[in-house]
Formats: structure tokens, C-alpha cells, sequence
């Protein structure tokens, strides 16, 4: 794919999508169907949910705000896959209240334990709505992120400030109100009962170089997205990651 066609933005999610896009095609081979049951919980305008839709499975996106289920339906419709996308109207502290349990192959939770009250019942009830062998993905802000981008932006108080944070917040307006490590996130994720699988970093470098460089300099996107894709899955530089994605596996 050229750089014309793969916009800057797309390296935010690129990394991501390629991890949840080989888990969904290990549960078809796993379950023997084509077509799996998927969760998105704060799916929002359907990032994931549209993509997820075009390989051809269910999803029912969850999300509280009524103006992004509406954004949600527009882009679905937009992209030919009305039938396979709902919206729903909830939050993941009351998920079972709207959502099956037990009904769901693969669970998505990106973006949404950094803002919720108790990030260990968000993680129990997207595993409660997993069947038996199911896999959950899930995307949170990384500590170690925030704390560079504050260094290197020049603004030291605040980056010590996230470093010792018990919530790896920089200061009053810090507009993420939780952040998490590595180690934190795959404990959620293990204390939840799941095997933790993969653990990817999320935008290491993206958000730190320059926009000018990337843009003007040929091949530079395409580039920039091979050296996020290599260094994703080292765990050196999860330490560094603006986010951080880990897989956890439901045991049958």
C-alpha cells in the first residue's frame, strides 16, 4: 500500500489491526465458523467495528455516548455494512447489563480502562460476555508514553510528576485520568482469568517524530509503519509506548 493511500493517522491503528485481524482468523479456524460474534465495549464511531464488519462478523458496539452510536450508524451504512453492526447504548461498569454473557468469540476493550472508576470490573465483565476459548483485545494508554512526550516536549515537572503518579497523570489538566504499564495491563488481564498472550507497544515512535519528516520525506510512512511493526512485540519498548495492547484467551 502507498503512502498516498495509507494516511499518516492509519499509524495509530495499524499495528493494532493487524494483531486483532490474526486473532479473529485463529478463532474462524478455532470454532469452524465463518462468521464470529464480536464485542467492541466503547467502540465509539466504529474504528474497529466497520473493519471488523468487512470480513464479514457480527458486532455489537457498546458505547455511552448517544452522539457516537449515531456517528456509528452513519458509518456503517456508509460502508455497506448496516447488517452486521449494532449500537448500544451502555458502559463497561453496566456491560451485562446489555450484552449477553457467555455470547461472544472476541471482545474488544481499546480506550476504555483509562477512564473507567475500577479498571479490574471492566476487565471481569468484558470477560464475562467471552465464550469459552474466546479472545479479548485490549488497548490502553501507556505510562511510559506520556512521561517521554512530557520530557522531550520540555516540560520536566510534568513528567516527573506522571512517573510518580499512582495514576501516571503529568497534572490537573491532563486530559487521560488513567495510564497503565505493561505489567499492569497483563495483570488485569491474568487476574481476570485469562491466559495473556501477545503484548504489543502502540505508536513508539509516531507521536515523537516530527510531522514534517514524515510527510515530505517519500516513503516515509510506509517506513515509519515497518519500524512500529518491528518493535511492537519487544519488550524494551513497551516502556515507551504511547499505548499498549495485550491478548488475553478465555480457557475453555
Amino acid at each position: 500500500m502507498s503512502d498516498t493511500s495509507r494516511p499518516r493517522a492509519s499509524l495509530r491503528t495499524a499495528v493494532v489491526w493487524e494483531v486483532l485481524k490474526e486473532a479473529l482468523d485463529r478463532r474462524v479456524k478455532a470454532t469452524g465458523r465463518d462468521v464470529l460474534d464480536v464485542l467492541d465495549t466503547g467502540g465509539g464511531t466504529g474504528k474497529f467495528a466497520v473493519p471488523v464488519a468487512r470480513l464479514g462478523h457480527r458486532v455489537t458496539v457498546v458505547d455511552p455516548s448517544p452522539n457516537a452510536l449515531f456517528g456509528l450508524e452513519r458509518r456503517v451504512a456508509e460502508a455497506g455494512v448496516a447488517d452486521l453492526v449494532r449500537g448500544v447504548q451502555g458502559d463497561a461498569q453496566g456491560l451485562l447489563d446489555v450484552v449477553e454473557r457467555d455470547a461472544y468469540d472476541v471482545v474488544l476493550c481499546h480506550g476504555v480502562l483509562e477512564y473507567v472508576d475500577e479498571p479490574a470490573e471492566g476487565v471481569a465483565n468484558a470477560v464475562a460476555a467471552l465464550r469459552a476459548g474466546g479472545t479479548l483485545s485490549l488497548l490502553a494508554a501507556g505510562l511510559g508514553g506520556a512521561v517521554l512526550a512530557r520530557a522531550l516536549a520540555g516540560h520536566f515537572t510534568e513528567a516527573r510528576t506522571a512517573l510518580t503518579d499512582p495514576a501516571g497523570r503529568w497534572g490537573s489538566g491532563d486530559p487521560v485520568p488513567r495510564r497503565f504499564t505493561a505489567e499492569q495491563l497483563s495483570a488485569l488481564v491474568g487476574d481476570a482469568g485469562l491466559a495473556v498472550g501477545a503484548v504489543h507497544g502502540v505508536r513508539i515512535f509516531a507521536d515523537l517524530v516530527p510531522g514534517v519528516l514524515v510527510d515530505t520525506e517519500p516513503g516515509a510512512v510506509e517506513a515509519l509503519l515497518r519500524l512500529e511493526e518491528a518493535a511492537a512485540e519487544l519488550p524494551a519498548f513497551h516502556a515507551v509506548a504511547t499505548q499498549l495492547h495485550v491478548l488475553g484467551e478465555k480457557q475453555a
